[in-house]
């Protein structure tokens, strides 16, 4: 007499309610870009000569109007760089005392951590033309408006990066520098500082590379820097200028990524 066969275990990488739950989310994921196609009203005649559009677009702007760097370039190019630049720092010193509060192991204040941290969001939350036009609207267009969207803007994320950092520094020497008495100051200064500097020039430098690219854009709304002088060549269909703008705003993004590269490499 023969004992009956094992039953054979079959191997599959889902179960069947994993299985019914991945069909269920495709066709959702289908349902809402057919949705999406149909409320956003794509009309299909502008897309049959977009090809040749695009082509004659960039006729027109080759070649560039050289002529009009010195005098309409280069000027707004360097406000750019300042607005970046200044926008940056004050981000800098306003996110950095808010970040002291969010780390949960240094600030044992649920509510100064919920503070700290709504503030990141709701700074996170709105784009830099958003803020932008705001600020155009109180202090009116120019420079002073793109300094203040680009650090109203930065602070959520140099705030959130480096508070996270500082929660993530080890207890050790801190603990140590506790028992003998140490002042807070020193405490920062020696238990702090020298585990989370790394993080800091790294999240400052990388939020400088975003700043340089997002305030060449905000004179389209009137804050200032290269933007400007691109809405205005627009305004005026002066294609050859508007090529010479793109291309000078597409080598300092280049060139800011090489330079902030290389310092980050040297630094960390």
């Amino acid at each position: 007499m023969t004992a009956a066969p094992a039953s054979v275990r079959r191997w599959t990488r889902f179960t069947p309610a994993e299985r019914v739950a991945r069909s269920m989310l495709y066709v959702v994921a289908a349902a809402a870009v057919v949705w999406s196609l149909k409320a956003v009203e794509i009309i299909p005649e502008f897309l049959y000569d977009a090809p040749e559009q695009t082509a004659d677009l960039f006729k027109r702007m080759w070649p560039f109007d050289w002529g009009f760097y010195p005098k309409g370039v280069h000027d707004v190019l360097i406000e750019t760089f300042h607005i970046a630049t200044l926008g940056t720092i004050l981000a800098i010193l306003l996110a950095v005392p808010l970040s002291f509060l969010a780390a949960r192991n240094f600030t044992r204040n649920p509510l100064l951590n919920f503070v700290a941290q709504f503030v990141f969001v709701s700074s996170r939350s709105v784009n830099s033309l958003i803020w932008a036009l705001l600020f155009v609207a109180i202090f009116g267009p120019g420079a002073l408006a793109g300094v203040l969207s680009i650090a109203f803007r930065s602070i959520g994320f140099v705030g959130k990066l480096f508070g996270e950092a500082l929660e993530e520094a080890q207890r050790g020497p801190i603990e140590a520098l506790t028992a003998v008495g140490a002042p807070r100051i020193t405490i920062l200064g020696k238990g702090y500082w020298p585990q989370v500097e790394p993080a800091f020039w790294s999240v400052a430098l990388l939020r400088w590379d975003i700043n340089i690219r997002e305030s060449a854009v905000l004179g389209l709304v009137g804050a200032g820097g290269i933007g400007v002088a691109l809405d205005a060549a627009l305004n005026n269909l002066y294609w050859d200028q508007v090529g010479l703008i793109l291309a000078v705003i597409f080598a300092v993004v280049i060139a800011t990524e090489i330079v902030t590269s290389a310092i980050r490499s040297r630094i960390l």
